[in-house]
């Protein structure tokens, strides 16, 4: 059983709770490490891949404890990935240091209509140069935008704004709006405009398991009635 760090950073977030941390779903026994119900497991799925991209991954408090997060999906596939909370005041100098490391260009993936006009905004990775470093602020919408605009060490960085034309399959939670998608899937897509196939591959194949068996413990999710009415015809 290995681990990544966004199991590293939960497991910091629960050394300094003071108190439990219950997400829906609590009283469900969980694998401590997929944090899917036991009988869902997927750990023994994982399998691991290389790419040239890399991912930093910016997590609003709470995120790494959440079972629904899929950054954490990101850190299984690609092992090199790297997470840390975020702090408005105090950014963890490890943080600092992994956006200014020399041998990658960091890209703060976020939309292009949140950035200053005299922002550098790409709509498409880069393939040649320096591998990408993309930095995603993982959290709900309203997480990720607060973290965009109070973060000014990420202000000079330029933004990787991705237009991902398939639609949402994630539904674990309520999207904010119409057309987004959750941190797993933006990965996936930057990973295959960046030339990492079989690293994006294996990333959405383990995002559809994940889904799966997440919501295989979820049986009142509106989503089973819904693909029981799209199976029945109705």
């Amino acid at each position: 059983m290995f681990e990544n760090a966004v199991l590293r950073l939960r497991a910091q977030r629960l050394a300094r709770a003071t108190r439990p941390f219950l997400a829906r779903g609590n009283r469900v026994i969980r694998c401590q490490r997929c944090l899917l119900p036991q009988k869902n497991c997927l750990c023994a799925t994982i399998q691991p891949q290389q790419a040239r991209s890399r991912f930093c991954l910016v997590m609003f408090d709470t995120e790494p404890m959440k079972p629904s997060n899929t950054g954490r999906l990101i850190a299984d596939v690609l092992p090199d990935t790297e997470a840390f909370g975020w702090s408005r005041t105090e950014p963890d100098a490890a943080l600092l240091a992994a956006v200014k490391n020399a041998h990658y260009q960091p890209l703060v993936v976020f939309p292009a209509s949140y950035a200053d006009a005299d922002r550098e905004v790409l709509t498409s990775p880069p393939l040649t140069g320096k591998p990408p470093l993309f930095i995603m602020l993982d959290g709900t919408w309203t997480e990720a935008r607060k973290m965009f605009r109070k973060s000014p060490w990420l202000d000079a960085l330029p933004v990787m704004s991705l237009n991902v034309s398939a639609p949402s399959r994630y539904t674990l939670r309520e999207a904010h709006g119409e057309g987004q998608h959750c941190t797993a899937e933006v990965a996936a897509a930057l990973l295959e405009q960046a030339g990492d196939l079989a690293a994006a591959a294996e990333l959405q194949h383990y995002f559809a398991r994940f889904r799966h068996a997440y919501l295989a413990g979820k049986p009142h999710h509106p989503i089973h009635a819904l693909e029981e009415a799209l199976s029945s015809g109705i």
